[in-house]
């Protein structure tokens, strides 16, 4: 039992290193637009891979999905749709706050919702149990991380005139953050509430650690609407399909955005595997952990990648005081989360 949790804590955390640095390959393809970028992430992470897995390790894959009820399919598909309109709002977000500031305010809110929604819908005698108290402690500790990520950020914005190509400027990107934030918990709560499609896929002969991947797929799909349609419509309003032939597109930025992509499904499944080690609760035990090691990551390649570069030591003073709010907020829900 105990080296059950030991591997699904590990592949929690192994998925949340993935999830905090899969985006950074952006930053290298310059001749591109965003919207080029995020649609060949789209395809190859959220189409193209996800179903090649699903394929391959879930055996009579399309029996199962004829024989789970609508009602979780349905579930599965709109909170897919959602998490793809966050994924959206994650880009746009990352791409005007940057890593360290964007992820931390994303995730600060991905956590805590992603977690206290499928607990309250799923286990409500468990509110006000240990395990509740310990989520919304940490939802108020979430709040008071968000509003030093938010400082940090606006006094990084003065002091570099870092986000100068941003559009609408540090509050645009700040309300984007926070949409994407609640957009985002979707992920989770498709994990959360298509167990029925796990459960089929593991008695038609996937393995446990490999049953998710029947979940991911659909999910991801419905995501991929909300992503590439996005991106198509920035592609025709910009005019940058252009961007796409081979005189502006090395065969290193189509690599680059495949990575991406594979990098990102590669966080997904990693959670799925360990959440499902980690029993029953694993969906509401994992989320946070996953979190957590996202947002270190994040922070981490944010400062070794120069977005702090010109800033003053005390607005990097208020971006590590915000995180460390948020892996404390993170840590006070993960202590509460394994009370049984």
């Amino acid at each position: 039992m105990h080296n059950s949790i030991g591997w699904g804590i590990a592949g929690v955390l192994l998925g949340g290193l993935l999830n905090g640095g899969w985006i950074l390959p952006m930053k290298r393809l310059r001749a591109w637009q965003w919207e080029n970028s995020w649609l060949v992430y789209s395809v190859v992470g959220l189409i193209i891979i996800p179903w090649i897995v699903a394929f391959f390790t879930v055996p009579q894959l399309g029996e199962i999905y004829r024989s789970t009820s609508w009602a979780t399919l349905a579930k599965v598909v709109v909170f897919g749709f959602g998490w793809g309109i966050g994924s959206v709002l994650f880009g746009l977000g990352v791409s005007r706050l940057g890593l360290a500031v964007g992820y931390g305010l994303i995730l600060g809110l991905i956590a805590p919702i992603g977690t206290f929604l499928p607990l309250a819908v799923l286990h409500p005698e468990r509110l006000w149990t240990r395990q509740g108290l310990a989520l919304m402690i940490g939802t108020l500790l979430v709040v008071v991380g968000i509003v030093f990520c938010a400082i940090a950020g606006r006094r990084r914005e003065k002091e570099t005139q870092a986000l100068t190509t941003a559009r609408s400027g540090f509050f645009a990107g700040l309300v984007i953050c926070i949409f994407s934030g609640v957009f985002s918990s979707m992920l989770n709560f498709a994990f959360v509430f298509g167990e029925e499609l796990q459960r089929q896929a593991f008695s038609s002969g996937a393995t446990a650690s490999m049953a998710a991947n029947a979940i991911w797929a659909l999910t991801l799909t419905s995501g991929f609407v909300a992503n590439a349609g996005y991106c198509v419509l920035l592609l025709q309003k910009n005019r940058t399909w252009i961007l796409f032939r081979p005189a502006n597109a090395p065969a290193a930025y189509w690599l680059g955005g495949s990575l991406m992509g594979i990098v990102c499904f590669g966080s997904f499944m990693s959670y799925g595997m360990g959440a499902t080690a980690l029993g029953p609760l694993g969906g509401i035990v994992g989320w946070p952990l996953f979190m957590s090691m996202a947002l270190i990551t994040s922070n981490v390649l944010g400062a070794l990648s120069g977005e702090w570069k010109g800033a003053s030591r005390r607005s990097y003073g208020y971006s590590l005081v915000g995180i460390a709010f948020l892996i404390v907020a993170i840590t006070v829900i993960s202590s509460g989360g394994g009370t049984q």
